[in-house]
Formats: structure tokens, sequence, C-alpha cells
């Protein structure tokens, strides 16, 4: 089965966004770490070596996007979709290790104890923490619409990597300050703060990722609105079952509808028809529902 028009323009435009964000990201992650060394800043150095990881994560994000619209196969006849949940957990691990590095290097020279050797940071240090906030705030909501847009989880958690990023920014301009008023311990505790807002997001990513590859169930507003959608079918006189389940970014359905016993075959073929269209016509995250028919005595009046 070939990707259909909006899945290609939906790929088009997750290529468009990782390829800004990766240049973003390059230009970025350079100034930090000049202004890092330059600087005196552990905090910078940490936030520079996060947001570089952020380039490869993005890489790793267009790999999976580009493998999750491939064509089905005969090996995948429902597709390739759960590729992009690959590619969100191989994020959430990247995440994970980066943030914990960094937290370790925090630790070591908090506890070290060593303050007075400590340096402190350069103004510099402080223009770049700034800078980092505002540049990576606008990749997260630039990022985090068009994954809304194309409804993608794997652009999302690429999204929530610029915001931990942008977080990240924060602790690190809150330790520079410090450590230039007088409070040189206050770098390396930002390191530590920064760990913490990274190991968040790679946890969050790494369970949402899970859900979705474990056959996890819509939410109960999405299968309320499928179930009014339905009875309210012409001849559906009511639902015997409606199971839901993700597969990637999708959504699989089956539902048992009762028609009455006394219509026709191809009368009640029709009504699952209509049933099956309307569905993946109101939901365009469906993409297959499967429409069993159970017969039903209908009292008449």
């Amino acid at each position: 089965m070939e990707p259909t028009n909006m899945e290609k323009t939906n790929e088009q435009i997750a290529m468009k966004v990782s390829r800004i964000s990766i240049i973003g990201n390059i230009i970025l992650s350079g100034f930090k770490l000049f202004a890092g060394i330059f600087a005196q800043s552990a905090a910078m150095i940490s936030d520079a070596v996060h947001s570089m990881s952020d380039v490869f994560s993005t890489i790793i994000v267009m790999i999976g996007i580009k493998l999750a619209n491939k064509k089905s196969d005969k090996e995948h006849p429902y597709g390739h979709e759960r590729f992009e949940c690959v590619a969100a957990i191989v994020l959430a691990a990247v995440l994970f290790a980066t943030g914990a590095g960094i937290g370790w290097s925090g630790i070591k020279k908090a506890i070290a104890g060593n303050y007075g050797d400590l340096a402190i940071p350069g103004i510099l240090a402080l223009v770049a923490a700034i800078v980092s906030i505002i540049v990576k705030e606008a990749m997260y909501w630039y990022t985090r619409g068009a994954a809304k847009r194309i409804n993608s989880s794997a652009l999302m958690a690429d999204a929530w990597h610029h915001r931990s990023d942008a977080f990240s920014s924060v602790g690190s301009f809150a330790g520079i300050f410090g450590a230039r008023l007088g409070f040189p311990i206050l770098d390396p505790l930002a390191c530590i703060i920064i760990c913490l807002f990274i190991l968040k997001a790679a946890i969050d990513i790494f369970r949402d990722a899970v859900g979705k590859m474990t056959d996890r169930a819509c939410d109960d507003e999405t299968i309320a609105k499928m179930r009014d959608l339905i009875l309210s079918q012409k001849s559906v006189e009511g639902i015997d079952g409606l199971k839901t389940r993700l597969f990637g970014d999708k959504i699989y359905m089956d539902v048992e509808i009762r028609v009455d016993a006394l219509v026709r075959l191809e009368e009640a073929h029709l009504v699952a028809q209509a049933v099956h269209d309307v569905i993946e016509e109101q939901f365009p995250k469906v993409k297959h529902c499967m429409v069993h028919v159970n017969p039903v005595v209908v009292a008449i009046n």
C-alpha cells in the first residue's frame, strides 16, 4: 500500500522542521561551548553538550519518521508506524545517558569540596544562557506546532528536547549568576539541576513510546466520541463491543454493532460500511476500522 498524499506531506513537514532543528542546534551548541570555555563555566559547557546531543536526537527522529512512512509490504501488512516509537525510545535512551553524564560531573565537583578553586564564570556565559533560553523556547513551539499538525510522537519528543534544553539553560543561568555573586558551588549544582530536567524528559518520552508499542487503548474521551458517532448512524441498534489500540501514531479499531436480524445481508453490510466510513472520516488518526455485525431482534411497537 503506497503512502497517501497526506502522509507524504506530513513526512515533508517533519523533515523540514528536523533540518531547521539540526542547523539551529549546531549553531547554538557551538556558541554555548565557546562561551562556556571562554567564560570558564562548567554549567554552560554541560548545556552545550545537551544541545549537541539534540542534533543526534533529531537525526534519529528523521530516520524513524522516514521508516514509519514506508509503504506496507508482505512482512509488514499493517505498515511501519511503530518505527516512530522505536525512534522515540532510542531518543529517550540518548537523553537519559546525556543527563546522567552531566549529573555525575556536577556531583563530583560538588562533593570535591575545593570550592575556592572553582573559577567564577564570565559575563559571556550569562549572555549565552539568555540566548539559549530564547532560541530553544522558540524551537520548542515551532516543533510542537508541527508535531501536533501532523500527529507525530517522535517530532513531539524532539520538541520536548528543545523545551528541556530551555529549562536546563534556566538552571545554567541561575548557577552562573550565583557563581558571579560569590558562590562558585552553584555552577556545578546547576549541572545537577540540568541533569534532573533531562532525566525527567527522557522518562516521559520512554513511557509514551512504550505505551504506543504495547497496544494501549485510546483515551476515554475519544472512545466516548466514537461510541456516540456510531450510535447516531442509521439502523445501528446498539454496540456490543468497542476496542481501540494505538499503533505508533495511528489508531486501530474493532467494533461490534447490533443490526435488526430481519434485514437482508446486503443491507447489514451497508450499515457496517457506513460505520466504517464515518469513523475513518471523522477520526483521521484511525487507519483501520473493523466492523462486525451482530443480529438482534428488534421489538415492533
